[in-house]
């Protein structure tokens, strides 16, 4: 179950971020990528999510 701001991707394939949870594991509004730099705001189910984008912190270092 994604969480707010977490980016996921819709069945459709596009991307999109969790602004708002309506319902845990149920239903949220979620900022959906239509194309490049442009957005639409729109409330999504659960069953809409193939999947969620992880993010890994690594220390400054051993990015550069």
């Amino acid at each position: 179950m994604p969480y707010i701001y977490q980016s996921i991707r819709l069945k459709n394939g596009n991307k999109a971020t969790i602004v708002e949870i309506l319902e845990h594991g149920k239903a949220y509004i979620a900022d959906i990528e239509i194309s490049e730099g442009e957005f639409e705001t729109e409330q999504i189910l659960q069953e809409d999510i193939v999947s969620v984008f992880i993010e890994i912190e690594q220390p400054l270092q051993q990015v550069a």
